[in-house]
């Protein structure tokens, strides 16, 4: 039996998207439609929607990441930190997420969308004891970086989707975001 064509590729074709990562983002924003109505994991109601605030911005910002090891904070719904790992192939991603069904939601999604090496750990960011990572990634918290500092390899980059953190000492805002769309933010951590 055929798998039904997804509701979302044409909004990520437009993007210019091709596969693997168009089907593996198709699959993925198809299981958050499926799973929205009962977790609250997006306002967006449309395809076009979903694709415009969950995608968008993180596959303008997609060569940020060093490759290697990334971190995504209070994942929620999967976007940056799922997005990343379902566009590159070289990101070892981790997800953080305390909440019980958001945390059940990520580990469909990412199982649905075939992307293997995904780790989906049911953790705030201050109890993560792993590895730190090259990159850590978190989208509309309002975390000052310093609580990020040991989730952070030295020299390391804390990307932001949205918001504006409080920055303080151990990081400096750089322009690495610079032509990417508002909202998106780079720190690096400074010794």
């Amino acid at each position: 039996m055929a798998t039904p064509a997804s509701e979302h590729r044409g909004a990520l074709e437009a993007l210019g998207l091709g596969d693997p990562a168009l089907s593996r983002l198709a699959a993925y924003l198809d299981t958050l439609a499926a799973w929205s109505p009962r977790v609250n994991l997006t306002g967006a109601r449309t395809p076009a929607e979903r694709v415009r605030l969950l995608v968008a911005d993180v596959a303008a910002a997609s060569r940020l990441p060093a490759a290697g090891r990334l971190i995504d904070v209070g994942s929620g719904n999967g976007s940056p930190g799922l997005v990343l790992a379902l566009l590159r192939d070289d990101l070892e991603v981790t997800l953080l997420e305390p909440r019980a069904r958001r945390w059940a939601f990520l580990r469909e999604a990412a199982r649905a969308a075939g992307r293997g090496g995904v780790q989906v750990q049911r953790r705030r960011h201050d109890s993560y004891a792993g590895p730190a990572a090259a990159t850590v990634t978190l989208r509309a918290l309002a975390l000052p970086l310093a609580e990020l500092e040991s989730l952070v390899q030295p020299q390391g980059r804390v990307i932001v989707f949205g918001g504006r953190p409080e920055v303080g000492p151990g990081f400096a805002a750089t322009r690495e975001a610079e032509g990417l769309p508002g909202g998106v933010a780079v720190f690096r951590r400074v010794p």
